[in-house]
């Protein structure tokens, strides 16, 4: 059964850009900038049925591209960190596409998600680290001009049972808008 999440992806010159703020930091294993990713919704692992529901479901999207901007460094788990991050800034298009989104796994039949929606870039996972170690990093490596990119598309992402960090595997893409070629309603697609 595959291990399955909806994302958004990140564009390569974005993604290098967040490589300026890896390093340095004891106890880190820095994600890969190829894997860098939004997640909105992980299914976790589900059976090949279900995965069609979902790759039908993802196929009929009506969100239109929108702005996405990543403003700040944080870190994840309090006094024992566990993830450093960069921060996506909340947008009404972002939280009502992850809205439809749970919306819509929800009807399938999977489980709500049980963790609130904090939208985030995973940089690194961290082991061991100490909170006023990551408190460091994160002052000496801020994020001085935002990064914007535009969301087109909707990723159906795949991963190996592991303690997560990639690599993850693009199984499919749907865009966003009306906009672009063969994105007809389901019903005139027959």
């Amino acid at each position: 059964m595959p291990r399955l999440f909806i994302a958004l992806e990140i564009p390569a010159e974005v993604a290098t850009g967040l490589t300026l703020h890896r390093g340095g930091l004891s106890g880190a294993r820095w994600i890969e900038p190829a894997d860098y990713h939004i997640t909105l919704r992980f299914l976790g692992d589900v059976d090949r049925r279900m995965a069609n529901d979902v790759d039908y479901m993802l196929s009929d999207l009506t969100a239109y591209p929108f702005e996405v901007t990543l403003d700040a460094l944080g870190s994840f788990g309090g006094d024992k960190p566990r993830a450093l991050f960069a921060r996506v800034q909340p947008s009404k298009a972002l939280s009502d596409l992850q809205g439809d989104l749970e919306r819509q796994m929800r009807r399938l039949g999977l489980p709500a998600e049980a963790r609130k929606f904090v939208p985030h870039v995973t940089l690194a996972r961290l082991r061991d680290t100490s909170p006023g170690e990551v408190a460091h990093h994160l002052g000496q490596h801020p994020i001085v001009r935002p990064f914007v990119f535009t969301a087109r598309r909707v990723a159906l992402m795949s991963s190996r049972d592991s303690i997560g960090g990639g690599p993850y595997v693009l199984e499919a893409a749907y865009p966003l808008g009306p906009s672009y070629p063969n994105r007809l309603p389901r019903e005139m697609r027959r």
